[in-house]
């Protein structure tokens, strides 16, 4: 199959989408209608820039209100279509897409329409050019694709073929069992669209929601299944409608694009067991068992701090870098990495964000192979230099340009902590009964989170929890969550919001971009834990006492059990039988807060605390005044 994507997908200019699609590796283009129209050049200019950068113009579209029209109408609409001829030979395009009609004045009739289409495919035959039909999901006559076909066989002419469109056949819920029985040479192109599932008219949501495949919830995995069954291997392209695209780099919207068909097409060969024609197989997507370290940068005057923090936390000191100013502290299965390195990526990342995350390690089954799949899905691989005797771990760049290293057992990486660092004598504070890294939460731009989202999903063996809005007294922020196919080995979660008064959009501003926001550590036991460190002079987030109130009211808890947690500052959410028990620590220097959390066969995030919990740490951070004060 060859890939390709409509201007309309991506901002810009004409000219700088081209560009985009070129370098995302796409073999050809859909020129819409309107990017032309709007370019200041002629459409030879326009067919020179293709051609220079390597692409081909597939199709030109839309041709709007062509079947069913009576005359004088009828008359009118083919001489159109001859102008658009002209238009696409000095494009160099030999293919128009025509859509469905949703005038009032068309007419219907199956063999109405089949006759129109025949007198446009002689037309079209003459010139060497063809015509594809595409049911659009609110045509007045033709809404469904087996319409459309029936059109298309009736029509009976070489020059005249079906476009299917995922988005238009999938919002109807439209049987796909028929697409497997349409010759495939009859199928002059698959435009692939995903979207949410929402309850709205479909030309809404068309224009506004729809998004690549692997970011959305229609079944685009059914659909290519059953195209797969016709044997057609001809062009796929994307055809995206989106406010989130539209705001967003064309640069960037264009590498997912093609990333998401890549990964569209690895799930397809893995679903069906069939190769994908013109498609190479990538490595298996990477199992993920944890998260290996946080590293973080700092300076020395936030350093020393944020030390005695984590040594306040329960942390020990249990390792110094052989050549970098770099100290590994440990507690249970959980490493903390402090970079003070004045020079080099951490260092750099620092200046940017201040005191932050600048990259995590996940446990893979095969670090080598999980590179190799990241390249291919082109993402963008890391190296820098490394002392004598020191360990390559092989990273990519990963949210707000911070850095995923990768490390497994089947190699010399399975040894980092004997190899890179030299152990010391245990240093610092008492365990306190912190086990293991629960999730981590990434806020970002609202415009990414699409991409960080397919990044995750593209990548590893993971699986995505449905989006959840969670209010924060000044706006809505959106929050997905991805864990670790099976076990939920790694859990992290993608937070955004538009609004720009909320806290994660406060933090997106204050950082200087995307990052670690929220750092969650698993205890077995927390009012033990929380005790423990809130001896140890860490500050815990201030609870109201009318949510204990309103949680005795609520709930079955025993009184004692609910003075516990209020005085504990503990926030519990219940599903079923199973329990979520977590509270959070101030916020530190950075931006950045960590929480605790035990869960009792509990698989949430505790959402429904969540305005709570924002509230309570709006209350604490500075003011902000508004736009024009």
């Amino acid at each position: 199959m060859q890939t390709a994507i409509a201007t309309v997908s991506l901002s810009g200019t004409l000219d700088e989408k081209l560009e985009a699609i070129a370098g995302a590796k796409f073999t050809g283009v859909e020129i819409f209608e309107n990017d032309l129209l709007s370019f200041n050049g002629t459409p030879r200019e326009v067919r020179g820039i293709v051609d220079g950068l390597g692409l081909r113009t597939i199709t030109f579209q839309p041709f709007r209100d062509f079947e069913g029209m009576a005359e004088p109408q009828r008359t009118r609409v083919f001489s159109r279509a001859e102008r658009k001829f002209d238009l696409m030979q000095e494009l160099g395009c030999d293919l128009l897409l025509v859509c469905s009609n949703v005038s009032p004045e068309a007419q219907g009739g199956i063999d109405r329409a089949a006759a129109d289409f025949h007198e446009l495919g002689e037309r079209a035959a003459k010139r060497g050019l063809r015509v594809a039909f595409e049911a659009l999901a609110w045509g007045r006559h033709v809404n469904d694709y087996r319409d459309s076909w029936e059109i298309v066989r009736r029509t009976d002419h070489p020059a005249v073929g079906l476009v299917l469109d995922s988005f238009h056949v999938l919002v109807r819920g439209t049987d796909l069992r028929p697409i497997r029985s349409i010759p495939k040479d009859r199928i002059f192109l698959v435009q692939i669209a995903d979207a949410p599932l929402l309850d709205m008219d479909y030309l809404s949501w068309s224009r506004h929601y729809r998004c690549f495949p692997g970011q959305g919830e229609l079944a685009i995995g059914e659909f290519m299944a059953a195209l797969q069954a016709t044997g057609f291997a001809g062009l796929v392209s994307l055809e995206i409608f989106s406010d989130r695209f539209r705001a967003g780099s064309a640069r960037s919207v264009a590498i997912d694009g093609q990333r998401s068909l890549l990964f569209m097409f690895d799930r397809l060969r893995q679903a069906t067991g069939a190769a994908v024609p013109g498609i190479r197989a990538l490595p298996p997507p990477s199992k993920v068992a944890g998260i290996e370290f946080l590293e973080f940068a700092m300076d020395d005057a936030s350093a020393a701090p944020f030390e005695r923090f984590l040594a306040g936390m329960g942390f020990a000191r249990a390792g110094l870098h052989r050549s970098k100013d770099v100290t590994r502290w440990r507690q249970g299965d959980i490493n903390i990495v402090v970079n003070r390195e004045k020079e080099g990526f951490a260092h750099s990342f620092g200046i940017v964000h201040g005191p932050s995350v600048c990259a995590m390690a996940l446990r893979v089954d095969d670090a080598a192979a999980t590179v190799a799949r990241a390249v291919r899905l082109l993402d963008r691989p890391f190296r820098q230099a490394v002392g004598a005797g020191e360990l390559h771990i092989p990273a990519v760049r990963g949210v707000g340009g911070s850095l995923i290293y990768f490390v497994d057992d089947k190699s010399e990486l399975g040894r980092l902590w004997d190899v890179d660092f030299a152990p010391v004598a245990d240093t610092g504070g008492a365990d306190a009964g912190l086990t293991r890294f629960d999730h981590l939460s990434q806020t970002m731009y609202f415009e990414e989170m699409l991409t960080w989202l397919l990044f995750y999903t593209s990548l590893f063996d993971v699986q995505k929890a449905p989006v959840q809005d969670v209010i924060d007294p000044s706006g809505i922020v959106q929050s997905q969550a991805i864990e670790a196919a099976g076990d939920a080995a790694v859990r992290l979660v993608l937070n955004a919001s538009q609004s720009r008064q909320t806290m994660a959009s406060r933090f997106v501003d204050d950082f200087f971009g995307s990052g670690v926001q929220q750092i969650a550590l698993a205890s077995d036991d927390i009012l033990r834990t929380v005790g423990r460190l809130t001896a140890n002079g860490i500050d815990f987030l201030a609870i109201p006492e009318n949510y204990y109130d309103d949680l005795g009211a609520r709930s079955d808890l025993d009184p004692g059990r609910i003075e516990r947690l209020r005085a504990a500052n503990i926030l519990y959410d219940r599903d079923g039988a199973a329990e979520f028990l977590h509270a959070y620590t101030r916020t530190l220097d950075g931006g950045f807060y960590f929480e605790i959390v035990e869960r009792r066969g509990y698989r949430g995030y505790g959402a429904v605390n969540a305005p709570i919990r924002l509230a309570a740490q709006a209350r604490l951070a500075r003011p902000r005044d508004l736009p024009g004060r």
